[in-house]
């Protein structure tokens, strides 16, 4: 059995963090908003819901995620189009309250940004009417 080298490098070296190459920078990621709506559940996420609380039901004991996932996943796949048609559309109609509530949002935002500059502009104009009113009392 072979000796390891003298000229081994220490393990912190070998290892790098994953797309870290030589010569890249690391761009950061934009902060998400907290106010922003959620997307809306697919047909499937919609489905599974109404199975998982089933599933429950006929298996109080079962803690595994995973079980419900792949008994769910298996019981869509069964499924015709026609079974599936009532968790299409309530996914369809959740989509459309939710492309509502985006087009608010983003309105919303683009309103906010404008009342942002203004009111900036209001405390600057303040802040110099404060100033000369400092002058004037000296």
């Amino acid at each position: 059995m072979p000796k390891a080298s003298s000229d081994a490098k220490p393990a912190d070296s070998r290892l790098k963090r994953k797309g870290a190459a030589v010569g890249r920078k690391q761009t950061k990621k934009a902060a998400k908003d907290p106010n922003k709506p959620k997307r809306p559940p697919s047909a499937f996420f919609v489905f599974m819901a109404d199975f998982r609380e089933e599933f429950k039901k006929e298996n109080p004991n079962n803690k595994s995620v995973a079980a419900v996932g792949k008994a769910c996943g298996s019981k869509w796949k069964e499924m015709s189009d026609a079974e599936k048609a009532p968790y299409v559309a309530k996914a369809a109609k959740k989509k459309e309250e939710y492309e509502k509530t985006l087009r608010a949002y983003t309105n919303g935002l683009a309103s906010g940004k404008e009342e942002e500059e203004s009111d900036k502009s209001k405390s600057e104009v303040n802040d110099e009417d404060d100033d000369d009113e400092e002058d004037d009392d000296e």
